[in-house]
């Protein structure tokens, strides 16, 4: 609201890096009618799809709202998280234009950014997207595993929470599992994670964030433990 009209807006289509913390349904309608009110620009960052409900077309919503409301948006798609392409860098860049005049134009602009950044990029990992997403065999079968991946870190989340509470922490824990995807934004201090890098050997960025697909059923109690032996005193 209190933006200057026109803004150009990065927003995370679903499961928010670092936080967790994804708008509701209704506060993505209400944020979809304010940038309509301020013509603003919405462009989407996509990394995660599928990995916060374990339901990409779920996990679509809030492009889909835009959409609906008759927003332009851009959207950046990555598929090195839900199909495994990490060293691929495989992913699709989507922009919304009003014609096709408008389109030759944005097309070329790209083009024009592309082509000293890469020139073209590698052709293998979009190739197996393709096939992918081409064959309704594969397609179906990658949907089960990427639900597979997410009701995994899911679990994971109920274990640690789980966890710290059967060690007595005093702290609520509620936020790891209200949060969602593949990081939790754990609330602990800079201070609080180097102890548990210089006194467990657990590894995380220094404003507390866990990427929760690290955590097994084979770490999740030395993980509560040392989290509960770096915080209990506070």
């Amino acid at each position: 609201q209190n933006a200057p009209e026109g803004s150009f807006f990065l927003l995370h289509a679903c499961a928010h890096n670092p936080t967790g913390v994804d708008p509701s349904e209704e506060q993505w309608r209400e944020i979809s009618h304010q940038f309509k009110v301020k013509n603003h620009f919405p462009f989407f960052d996509m990394a995660y799809q599928g990995f916060a409900s374990g339901d990409p077309e779920r996990d679509a919503k809030a492009i889909r709202i835009f959409l609906e409301d008759g927003h332009q948006i851009g959207c950046a798609q990555s598929y090195a998280k839900n199909m495994g392409l990490y060293g691929q860098r495989a992913g699709c860049l989507s922009i919304l234009c009003d014609d096709e005049i408008q389109a030759v134009a944005v097309k070329s602009q790209l083009q024009q950014i592309a082509r000293p950044m890469y020139s073209n990029p590698p052709l293998h990992g979009a190739l197996i997207v393709s096939t992918i997403l081409g064959d309704p065999a594969l397609k179906s079968l990658w949907l089960k595993e990427v639900k597979g991946m997410a009701d995994r870190i899911i679990g994971m989340r109920k274990a640690l929470k789980e966890s710290l509470e059967k060690l007595g922490s005093p702290l609520s824990w509620e936020h790891i599992t209200n949060q969602i995807g593949m990081f939790c934004y754990s609330g602990m201090t800079p201070e609080q994670v180097d102890r548990l890098t210089n006194e467990f050997h657990i590894y995380m960025t220094r404003n507390g964030r866990i990427s929760m697909a690290g955590v097994t059923t084979g770490n999740v109690a030395y993980l509560a433990n040392a989290i509960h032996e770096v915080t209990k005193t506070n």
